[in-house]
């Protein structure tokens, strides 16, 4: 994605904020890769706000990781959500066959793009209104969902 519309950023709060303007950007998919989202502010106010205005709009999110228990122990919000718009929001885990994948990113509309190269690390690139840039995280997402299976249920029995 490296190329003059891409944004780089090294920080945390300038993920955020490249995050925040790619949740807002979203009109019809969101597809969201990362080992754990631990760093992703997924419990967050604002980013359940954007969430619920991007679902409540008829949008669909698509969200795969390794690991779940983050998510399930620190992001009530987010399973409040999921809970509210199952029939919206779908979540995989890979295999352990795919846990050597470290990257993380977040795609909107096949559109905009925000990608840190390695979930240990904050550094990363966002690109918005170039779909040229999404292409290999696409490609790569697509792969990692057909491994992937159901989780993050919206009930404790899974219906």
């Amino acid at each position: 994605m490296t190329d003059a519309t891409a944004l780089p950023f090294n920080s945390h709060a300038e993920f955020e904020a490249q995050l925040r303007d790619c949740l807002g950007r979203a009109r019809s998919t969101l597809q969201l890769f990362d080992p754990d989202f631990s760093v992703f502010p997924l419990g967050g106010t604002e980013t359940d706000a954007a969430l619920r205005h991007f679902l409540a709009g008829g949008g669909a999110i698509q969200i795969a990781m390794h690991r779940s228990a983050y998510i399930e122990r620190h992001y009530p919000r987010f399973l409040r959500l999921l809970r509210e718009f199952n029939h919206k929001i779908e979540a995989r885990a890979t295999p352990r066959s795919l846990h050597h994948l470290t990257d993380s990113f977040c795609i909107a509309d096949g559109m905009h793009i925000v990608r840190r190269f390695h979930s240990d690390h904050m550094r990363g690139e966002a690109a918005f209104d170039t779909p040229q840039a999404t292409e290999l995280s696409q490609e790569r997402f697509s792969g990692i969902w057909m491994e992937a299976v159901s989780t993050l249920h919206p009930t404790t029995t899974g219906l």
